[in-house]
């Protein structure tokens, strides 16, 4: 008997074992299963006089072969992999669209300048004044289009975000299901559950970033990167989108809680939510920024010059551009009535940068927006002494209450607003306002030129003026006056001005008049032709194309960054899935193996019981002799 028990127990053991083999080479690529292997124990021997007798074999347990330190790197690895995928991803986007001929701003931009050079070389020639409005107006379309794709892409956030946090609140619900099914199993939970939670854990930490903490019951409970608890034993917390307090236009990320949702920092989530979230507050609001800054910008310079010469028709030139003025929006939770409106004051100082208003204790102050970096501010905020900050100048209306937040954002989205507003090509404004005349009898070196309009509703009325130098510091203009003089300064009247080269001497005399109309003086157009390389951002320090090409730089910069980080995660994702394929993963080869040894091995136990069971017939017949 002893002998078919050992048979008997070894033939039902190696069974196990090879339907374990069996199932393992079914799920090869089953993903998220770990291998499992079957433990053997040897029975307790029966003691026969002084020796004792091997009694067979028994299946101790039913191994799944995972490393929990392996699971936590896995997991780590997931929610920084699907983090860098979308920010690279969206990054790579933007790249392509500033930098692509077909979708940048640089071939219009050339053309442009180079119809604006055309004016210079025939002022009044009316096909080059009309490709200047053409090549105005492909560029504005330029402009508006790449504004209007960032915009898409801020959309495309939003319904992204909505999807991935709708997915994410599935599968926590699902580890929820599955830690209940675990802890009522006990310590008989099927290694196929484990497998199914862990899958679903590395799923969700992709989407918004996870840690684990074990409980004693074998519950794991989920937790975003932040410490927000996601899962906790069989209960699932939701996530959920609300919409931004300054903009309804913008998704935030909330958790759902007793009181309602509760906004959640980026900084609190990680994974493919994280990424999209990192995108929009890092990427894709600097880039709108700066893209409307550029335009901004670039309309408020050409205006400028614009104004400061005469067109065709002798008359001060108007706007070429029309830009739309700087965004306020009022915080849902404001109590006052205060209104904001805001418009642009020094391009020179404009940054782009989105900013926080908020007024407490009778004062303004601004900060950076997602920063917090305070940020100077002067003024009182009427229309006398506007709240001047980065550029912008801001007339309060209303009564604010303390608390009361305003968001401004300068430039972000304006260069979807940019148009051409002249239609005319008479009015390009290519001729110096005032022709010059010195007197032949004067002794000094000076010379008048820089000629601009400083008011065109006062210019529309001057006739003409006589300068005269009673010496070297001070000047009559058509007798009126002294003025004091100061090299370098320029000499104004009522809606011109000029600057003078040289030194004057006492004696000196010029004469002004206005340019009459069909001039072919090209000297404003020289002006605007120039605009293009002269100092106009960054208080005069950098040039337009300077800066689109700096704008350029750090957007493919950022994107470079962006993947080269991502290439680094990705082979840090396949270091730890080869180091848990070599724990977890199933090996063909190994399992080919081991079936053919428990084959052989449930082969031989059955000869064991074939010839325990012909003994025992030999012994009953050899009694029934």
């Amino acid at each position: 008997m002893t002998m078919l028990s050992t048979g008997s127990s070894a033939l039902l053991a190696f069974q196990r074992a090879l339907g374990t083999v069996g199932n393992n080479v079914a799920n090869a690529a089953t993903p998220g299963y770990s291998r499992q292997r079957v433990e053997l124990a040897t029975r307790p021997g029966q003691g026969v006089g002084a020796s004792h007798i091997g009694t067979g074999v028994d299946v101790a347990k039913l191994q799944r072969l995972a490393d929990s330190l392996v699971f936590a790197r896995q997991v780590d690895s997931s929610s920084e992999l699907g983090r860098l995928q979308q920010l690279s991803s969206l990054s790579g986007r933007i790249d392509g669209l500033v930098s692509d001929t077909a979708t940048g701003l640089s071939a219009p931009w050339s053309g442009f300048f180079g119809a604006v050079e055309g004016v210079v070389a025939e002022p009044t020639s009316t096909v080059a004044r009309s490709q200047v409005l053409a090549s105005a107006e492909q560029l504005a379309a330029r402009w508006r289009s790449m504004d209007q794709s960032l915009a898409g892409m801020e959309t495309e956030t939003n319904e992204r975000m909505t999807a991935q946090v709708g997915e994410a609140n599935r599968i926590a619900s699902e580890i929820a299901n599955l830690n209940r099914d675990i802890v009522a199993a006990g310590s008989n939970a099927t290694p196929e559950l484990l497998d199914q939670r862990d899958l679903r854990v590395q799923q969700l930490a992709g989407l918004v970033g996870g840690e684990t903490v074990m409980q004693d019951d074998g519950a794991m409970n989920v937790f975003t990167a932040g410490g927000q608890a996601m899962v906790l034993g069989n209960r699932a917390m939701s996530l959920s989108t609300v919409t931004d307090p300054f903009r309804p236009d913008r998704l935030q990320l909330a958790l759902d809680g007793p009181n309602g949702p509760v906004q959640l920092p980026t900084s609190s989530v990680s994974g493919e939510v994280g990424g999209l979230l990192e995108f929009r507050n890092r990427v894709l609001d600097p880039a709108r920024a700066e893209v409307g800054r550029l335009a901004v910008s670039f309309a408020q310079s050409f205006n400028t010059a614009q104004n400061a010469g005469v067109d065709y028709n002798g008359q001060p030139g108007a706007d070429l551009f029309s830009i739309p003025a700087p965004k306020v929006d009022r915080h849902a939770g404001n109590t006052g009535g205060a209104t904001l409106t805001a418009a642009f004051g020094d391009t020179g100082a404009l940054k782009g940068h989105d900013l926080t208003l908020r007024f407490d204790g009778g004062a303004w102050s601004a900060t950076r927006a997602g920063t917090g970096e305070p940020v100077a501010m002067t003024g009182t905020g009427t229309a006398g002494d506007p709240l001047v900050v980065d550029g912008v100048e801001l007339v309060v209306g209303g009564a604010p209450a303390n608390g009361d937040r305003f968001s401004l954002r300068p430039t972000s989205g304006a260069a979807s607003g940019l148009t051409v507003a002249l239609t005319d090509p008479a009015g390009i404004a290519a001729a110096s306002p005032l022709q010059t005349a010195a007197d032949t009898g004067n002794l000094g070196n000076a010379s008048l030129g820089g000629a601009r309009v400083t008011d065109p509703a006062a210019f529309a009325g001057f006739g003409g003026a006589t300068i005269e130098f009673i010496d070297a510091s001070q000047y009559t203009v058509d007798g009126a006056g002294p003025y004091p003089y100061t090299a370098g300064t320029p000499i104004t009247g009522a809606g011109w001005s000029v600057q003078l080269d040289g030194a004057p001497v006492a004696g000196d005399s010029f004469t002004l008049s206005p340019t009459p109309a069909r001039s072919s003086d090209n000297g404003n157009a020289r002006v605007l032709a120039g605009l293009d390389t002269s100092g106009v951002l960054n208080g005069g320090t950098v040039g337009l194309t300077e800066g689109l090409a700096q704008f350029t730089g750090r957007v493919g910069s950022d994107a470079r960054h962006a993947e080269m980080t991502l290439e680094a995660q990705s082979a840090i994702d396949a270091q730890v899935t080869a180091e848990r394929e070599s724990v977890s993963g199933v090996n063909l080869d190994e399992e080919a193996a081991d079936l053919l040894r428990y084959q052989q091995a449930y082969q031989a136990a059955a000869q064991v019981i074939a010839t325990a069971d012909t003994l025992f017939q030999s012994l009953l017949g050899a009694v029934r002799r």
